[in-house]
């Protein structure tokens, strides 16, 4: 493939010889300046996959003040790290200048650095219309722009932010888009900003993993929150995922109260405080992330071998991401849904939906089918605490706090009129899904709220 030297150079260094299926298909196109629609399923190396024709495209120019050459777009701050992270030893490589800009970090940091010039910008949509709105960047010299996890900009209410955004990149430039579903929403973009693309599908939109293995347990009411904490007891890592912010704190008190070091990521925390939880979990610090669906997309954890649905997802596709933080790149994993007697039905029509066979057994805390399928253990019961994050064991939100902010809802809830989560004993509670003008009002703006 026609890629800089110092680019392979790179790339060997960091042993990649070959490329991923995704790659291999879209990079004979993106590096010939086409514009390209991929979908692969999470995990597959999409960020590659634009990354190396983005830079090497970019390679030899140099950007003005304010005016970067190269934009990334992507729904949440998890993302916009992961993927700057990623293409850090590429862009390097070739001597080209990179910032990120994201909500809740500093906007006088993410200022200064575009005054001084880049040639490569990631960033949510939010932050970026915010910085365009104070005139520190403008987009009149992006030639090359790149969508990542489209669907998930359009199901959090990005879609006329990121409408808005693309008019003012330069005309006639390169455009790629990737996600791992393709619905209607996106189809809209794609007819209105990419021309003659070609479009490229590696895995189908209900891609599972042979390497990965799918469980439902079913469990009863008044075992959930033992079966939790065994699970999150066992040696190593687990992610877990739960419906609601209020859910995730009280599920993360619960584990530090039996001994369970865990912590908690969602987008009522602030960015330092989302970026302590994910250094902890993989530094090994925490043996458990307890997080909503703000996680699902994003996040990459080497050798993280379980997630567990401590409440079932919504919707399939969510259930793809969710479960697609484990068995990337070739390695193995186990996706675990813990099942309700009333959600038994609903979750049986979204195994259907998400093209999933699981394994399924009824367990109570101790069962020998549990440790199987999990390694859970009993937890040692003595309280702990993980430095630095919040909630610790034995606290609750101060009074002050919930005066200043109501928690706001997540973008799952906001689309599903969910109201209760873990350790509430009852199922959710479902109201009518957002309708797409809903996005742009008060629901739109608490999604985009957290994802800025």
């Amino acid at each position: 493939m026609p890629l800089d030297q110092a680019l392979v150079s790179a790339l060997t260094a960091n042993g990649v010889t070959e490329p991923f299926p995704i790659q291999a298909a879209t990079l004979p196109d993106s590096l010939a300046g086409r514009d390209v629609l991929g979908r692969g399923r999470t995990g597959s190396g999409k960020t590659l996959a634009f990354g190396l024709p983005l830079l090497n495209r970019t390679a030899g120019r140099r950007a003005d003040s304010k005016a970067p050459l190269a934009l990334v777009l992507v729904p949440t701050r998890e993302l916009a790290t992961q993927v700057t992270e990623a293409l850090a030893p590429y862009t390097a490589a070739l001597g080209l200048r990179s910032t990120t800009v994201v909500g809740g970090t500093s906007i006088g940091r993410q200022t200064d650095a575009l005054r001084k010039g880049v040639e490569l910008l990631v960033a949510t949509p939010g932050r970026l219309a915010d910085l365009i709105d104070r005139h520190a960047v403008r987009l009149d010299k992006v030639t090359i722009t790149v969508l990542d996890e489209a669907d998930q900009m359009a199901d959090m209410g990005f879609l006329p932010q990121v409408t808005r955004l693309l008019d003012q990149v330069a005309p006639g430039g390169q455009r790629m888009l990737f996600s791992a579903t393709l619905d209607r929403q996106v189809d809209k973009l794609v007819r209105r900003f990419l021309a003659n693309p070609v479009t490229h599908s590696v895995d189908p939109s209900a891609a599972t993993v042979t390497t990965m293995e799918h469980h439902i347990l079913h469990v009863d009411d008044d075992t959930k929150r033992a079966t939790t904490a065994e699970i999150g007891a066992r040696e190593g890592r687990v992610l877990m995922f739960v419906d609601t912010k209020r859910g995730a704190d009280r599920l993360t008190k619960h584990l530090l109260g039996q001994g369970v070091r865990a912590v908690t990521l969602h987008g009522g925390k602030s960015q330092p405080q989302r970026n302590r939880a994910l250094d902890h979990f993989r530094e090994g610090r925490a043996n458990v992330l307890i997080a909503t669906n703000v996680a699902a997309r994003g996040i990459h954890i080497d050798g993280l071998d379980l997630v567990v649905n401590v409440d079932p997802p919504t919707e399939a596709k969510d259930y793809l991401h969710r479960g697609g933080r484990t068995a990337r790149a070739g390695e193995s994993g186990t996706v675990v849904t813990l099942v309700l007697p009333n959600q038994r039905r609903e979750n049986a029509r979204l195994m259907a939906a998400a093209g999933i066979r699981p394994h399924t057994a009824r367990v109570r805390p101790g069962d020998p089918e549990l440790i199987r399928v999990t390694g859970a253990r009993k937890p040692s019961g003595s309280a702990v605490a993980v430095a630095g994050t919040e909630p610790a064991a034995g606290t609750a939100p101060t009074a002050a706090a919930g005066r200043r902010r109501r928690p706001r809802r997540t973008p799952a809830e906001a689309g599903t009129g969910a109201v209760t989560g873990f350790g509430a004993g009852v199922g959710r509670t479902r109201g009518k899904s957002a309708s797409p003008a809903g996005r742009g009002g008060a629901v739109g703006r608490r999604a985009r709220g957290e994802a800025r």
